[in-house]
């Protein structure tokens, strides 16, 4: 396989990908190779790679007689992703606050500064990377392999459940809402740091999906 090929196929799975994060591409919407192939001017082969990877991360779906479709979800899903994230990113969230180095700090206020700038821009693609970067900070941090693992299964389905609900609710103050969680971890109180992400949660659950 040439690297070329890699590449367009990366390129399709990203672009793809970011059409169903941000509903250009809603649930139920067909997903056709030859189609693909047209629009991005490729062969089959690298297609059918970005279409393997998205039914990996359950992003579509293969249904009789249609072929590749963009996934349903459901509010029950999404309440039932975020009740098991408060209860590891809390994990994760205590047992990286006292390894937490200034570097460390530094690295979360960058990505809180490009997340206002993106919701400035309006990229809101950007933003939902972005968001997912300062939260998946803590996983890699905390240091317990089995929570990394299992937030790398969760990342995209958290990306599609926030990109709902940025839909319907304004970004503008998503660099100030994380700034708190920043004072809540400068506070040195693992519980009021832990308590500041889980009702940062919360704002996220009860997402109504009427796409």
């Amino acid at each position: 396989m040439s690297e070329q090929t890699i590449s367009m196929s990366e390129h399709v799975y990203r672009s793809l990908k970011q059409d169903i994060l941000t509903g250009d591409l809603p649930p139920g919407a067909r997903l056709i190779v030859t189609d693909i192939a047209r629009r991005f001017a490729i062969s089959q082969a690298p297609v059918r790679e970005a279409l393997e990877r998205l039914k990996q991360e359950t992003l579509i779906v293969g249904v009789p007689n249609k072929g590749s479709v963009v996934s349903t979800i459901t509010a029950k899903e999404i309440k039932d992703i975020f009740v098991l994230r408060e209860i590891i990113e809390g994990f994760a969230v205590r047992e990286s606050m006292p390894l937490l180095t200034a570097a460390d700090y530094r690295t979360l206020e960058l990505l809180i500064e490009e997340m206002d700038r993106a919701s400035r821009e309006h990229e809101p693609f950007r933003i939902l990377e972005l968001d997912m970067d300062f939260h998946e900070f803590f996983y890699l941090k905390c240091g317990n392999q089995a929570i990394q693992e299992l937030w790398d299964r969760l990342r995209t389905k958290v990306m599609r459940f926030m990109a709902i609900s940025n839909r319907h609710h304004t970004t503008e103050k998503l660099a100030e809402w994380h700034l708190k969680l920043l004072e809540a971890l400068r506070s040195g109180d693992a519980a009021v740091a832990e308590q500041a992400f889980i009702e940062h949660m919360h704002a996220y659950k009860n997402i109504s999906i009427d796409e």
